[in-house]
């Protein structure tokens, strides 16, 4: 299926067998055969503490007292005031918050 709008000219015949003939004469491109792949498993069992190093790795660290997500209603002018004084303006309404709490 082509692309009306897409910058990349299709590959005439000649060219895509140029390319096949190449991948052909790759000795290190060999396909994977039917017994291969039946053998085949997956990367957390083959070096299981390699996946964990990655899997630890992502994303942000856990935290001893994760914070809460919660939807608050709050008035414009408030939002807008916290905002106008740059990034972590959410933490700084937190902090404000901490601060007022009851008893």
């Amino acid at each position: 299926m082509s692309n009306p709008k897409s910058p990349i000219r299709p590959l005439t015949d000649e060219e895509e067998a140029e390319i096949q003939k190449q991948i052909a004469a790759d000795p290190d491109d060999a396909e994977a055969t039917d017994e291969q792949l039946a053998q085949a498993r997956p990367f957390a069992e083959v070096l299981p503490e390699l996946f964990e190093s990655i899997r630890r790795a992502r994303g942000r660290p856990a935290v001893e007292k994760p914070k809460q997500v919660v939807s608050i209603r709050l008035d414009q002018d408030v939002v807008s005031k916290f905002k106008a004084t740059g990034k972590g303006w959410q933490a700084r309404i937190n902090e404000v918050l901490k601060k007022a709490k009851v008893g």
